[in-house]
């Protein structure tokens, strides 16, 4: 791994993050660095299960890989802060 790439994962990890933070309706009780890591995750299992069902990587934007990578994020942004919402006693 270079530093490039891992720059590009948390750039790109931000970006899906505040994708999933802004379509989820309310408000999340989640700090900017969690909402990346999730994005981050968001971004790998995305690509990773649209290489599976065999999505063809193209010169410009993957909006199929996009889609599933915010929805994703959407998911995991909600349990994040479903989880930490349920952890305060």
């Amino acid at each position: 791994m270079t530093i490039e790439s891992i720059l590009g994962a948390i750039v790109i990890g931000a970006v899906i993050g505040a994708i999933g933070r802004l379509l989820l309706p309310g408000r999340q009780a989640i700090g900017w660095i969690l909402t990346v890591v999730v994005g981050i995750v968001a971004a790998i299992i995305g690509t990773m299960i649209a290489q599976v069902m065999g999505v063809q990587t193209t010169p410009g934007i993957d909006w199929i890989e996009l889609v599933m990578q915010a929805v994703l994020a959407v998911v995991g942004v909600g349990l994040v802060a479903g989880l930490k919402r349920g952890s305060r006693v």
